[in-house]
């Protein structure tokens, strides 16, 4: 069993997509849709999606840091095109950074 929050619990085994909540729609308890083999419609879950992987024992399958830093480095890149101001120095730093650290050593 897999708690989703506010006494809502569903078999892990069952669980079959996760969906993160964003914008207007999220807050007041409401972080994840959670779609449960046999029940038409998501339930929304107060939890984060990474908690309820984890508590099925997904840990492999939540974004690592790694992920976190691409995805700041595409909002900041993108941010500064829309101001026409790139740096491509810091880009360029920055990229060869993320690469090397998810890049295995020889």
């Amino acid at each position: 069993m897999v708690a989703l929050g506010f006494g809502t619990f569903a078999r892990a085994d069952r669980i079959f997509a996760l969906e993160r909540i964003t914008g207007e729609e999220r807050g007041d308890g409401r972080r994840t849709r959670v779609w449960i083999d046999g029940v038409a419609d998501p339930l929304v879950a107060s939890r984060t999606e990474a908690t309820i992987l984890r508590d099925m024992g997904q840990e492999a399958a939540i974004a690592g840091p790694e992920l976190e830093e691409a995805l700041d480095l595409a909002r900041r890149l993108a941010a500064a095109a829309d101001a026409g101001r790139v740096d491509l120095g810091d880009l360029g730093r920055r990229a060869r950074r993320l690469l090397a650290s998810t890049t295995p050593s020889a």
